[in-house]
């Protein structure tokens, strides 16, 4: 019985060898070692995760004529028909006049940024702040003083970009944009905003709006006005204000005028001037466009320093010479007088013309007015669209107003614009009726907006999309289950425990092979004897 036992095949010794519990626990460390290095491989192989490549951000400011403003955007680094989607997130005023008032301290002209530029690092994560760009872009403001002076305009841009040299972020220049680049930049802000560029679908996917007009801009700022408007009437072929634009795949041909001193406050130095040259008495003037009860002295300096009001120029000027304005509140003279700041006559009654001899075709379709326009409907409690009858009663009445009722009128008074609210009022009708020729029928298409949701409806912004143009998409990130490091050590584990499995296995099996060879010599010499 033994010798058969003994004689047993190595098969059988090695099964029963790796039957023991050394043998069991080694084979099921080898299966689970396989089965988890199977797992994982599959799971890295077929399941990545593909990730935008995360946001950019871009700071622009808005360098006015009467203040400068800080805007931050964002957008995701994948863009839309070459174009980023971009939304406002941050906006900072800062306080003080605008860069262009620098012009005889123009080493001054960034200390005022200091605070804002504070709040804006706090906006954008720190990683990014060295692949931010920053771009300044300075109006009618400093175009004048370009104009007037142009050593002082760069040496005012020259210190700010010192400036910037010290901050952390990508600051691509500073500089000077021309009237018809705000007029188109206002315009693609104002169509971006209201979604007639961009909506997205019932799947959350970003497509053009099937069969939305575009919306006409009119933008009114302290040294230049603006208006731009896709025309459905065949224009003239003038470069200086026929413009193409290229926004998310399509193309728009825009009429677009920028009218240099007839921003609200040049336009008010024109009619200052203008009653002083009608005075006889030439140092204490009647204002119909002030409320009663408020005067107001002034140097000459500041009526007739600008290029706007150069030509007025009494034969005796003297900068430093004063003169007071007192208000009598009158609106109809007011309304008269204004008038005087427009030369209608020189259009010699043409329709396809605004005023000063410009050429307009017919305007058309909505329009959206921004900046002083909407600051001067809302003074007088006037908001969104709303009849000429109505704009007109409003004016009338809060012209009538004297300067003792206004602080119960406006919700944030400050002298320097609540005195002038009557006079915009009345500029605001004859830019609009006389010169672009709004009739009572027209004039209700105009909404009288700050913002829509949670962007400023500015330039800005539409310098920001165009820009977007220019900045290229990030890659694509592909996250995998597993780190990559990670993963590989985790193989390299379990790799290493299943082939020590596999050669302890071996190892059981040519050890019971050999004991076996060993016990069937023995048996064969015990058959001898």
């Amino acid at each position: 019985m033994f010798t058969v036992m003994a004689r047993q095949p190595c098969e059988q010794a090695g099964f029963r060898a790796l039957s023991r519990t050394p043998g069991i626990v080694t084979l099921v460390v080898l299966l689970v070692s396989i089965v988890v290095l199977v797992t994982l491989t599959l799971i890295q192989i077929r399941h990545p995760q593909v990730l935008p490549p995360g946001l950019k951000y871009g700071i622009v400011l808005d360098a006015g004529s009467s203040r400068t403003t800080i805007y931050v955007y964002q957008w995701p680094a994948e863009k839309e028909n070459n174009t980023g989607v971009v939304s406002q997130t941050f906006k900072c005023s800062v306080k003080g006049s605008g860069i262009s008032s620098y012009e005889n301290n123009p080493q001054d002209a960034p200390k005022a940024f200091e605070d804002c530029m504070v709040k804006v690092k706090e906006q954008i994560p720190e990683p990014l702040h060295g692949s931010t760009r920053v771009y300044l872009g300075a109006t009618a403001g400093m175009r004048l003083l370009r104009l007037q002076n142009e050593t002082a305009a760069q040496e005012v841009l020259e210190s700010i970009q010192s400036y910037f040299k010290s901050q952390p972020f990508d600051f691509r220049g500073a500089q000077i944009i021309s009237g018809q680049e705000e007029g188109v930049y206002g315009w693609i802000t104002a169509n971006y905003i209201m979604g007639n560029f961009l909506e997205k679908n019932l799947w959350h996917m970003w497509v053009h709006p099937h069969g939305v007009d575009t919306t006409g801009a009119l933008d009114l700022g302290g040294a230049s006005t603006q208006i731009s408007f896709v025309s459905g009437e065949k224009m003239e072929p003038n470069a200086s204000d026929t413009v193409q634009v290229s926004l998310y795949g399509y193309t728009y041909t825009l009429y677009t005028h920028s009218f240099q001193c007839y921003g609200r406050n040049e336009a008010e130095k024109k009619l200052l001037a203008m009653l002083l040259q009608s005075s006889p008495t030439g140092t204490n003037i009647s204002n119909p466009c002030y409320p009663r009860g408020y005067s107001s002295t002034f140097n000459l300096g500041h009526i007739f320093g600008s290029l706007c009001t150069e030509k007025h120029r009494p034969d005796s000027y003297n900068p430093d010479d004063v003169v007071t304005f007192t208000g009598t509140g009158d609106p109809w003279l007011c309304r008269e007088k204004v008038a005087s700041v427009f030369d209608f006559k020189a259009c010699q009654e043409q329709e396809a013309c605004s005023f000063d001899g410009v050429y307009q075709p017919k305007v058309q379709g909505p329009f959206v007015a921004f900046a002083g326009f909407y600051y001067t409907a809302s003074a007088l409690n006037l908001s969104g669209s709303f009849s000429l009858a109505s704009f007109n009663s409003s004016s009338w009445d809060f012209c009538k107003h004297t300067w003792m009722e206004l602080p119960s009128l406006l919700p944030r008074f400050d002298e320097v614009y609540a005195r002038s609210y009557c006079f915009s009022a009345h500029y605001i009708y004859h830019l609009l009726v006389n010169g672009y020729k709004f009739t009572e029928e027209t004039w209700p298409q105009i909404r009288f907006e700050k913002e829509v949701g949670n962007s400023s409806i500015a330039w800005s912004l539409g310098y920001m999309l165009s820009l977007t143009n220019q900045i290229p998409a990030g890659s694509a990130l592909i996250r995998l289950p597993i780190q990559p490091p990670v993963f590989m050590g985790v193989l390299a584990f379990f790799t290493a425990i299943a082939l020590l499995c596999l050669a302890f296995l071996l190892y059981l099996c040519s050890a019971f092979r050999t004991k076996g060879r060993s016990e069937n010599a023995f048996d064969q010499a015990v058959d001898s004897d």
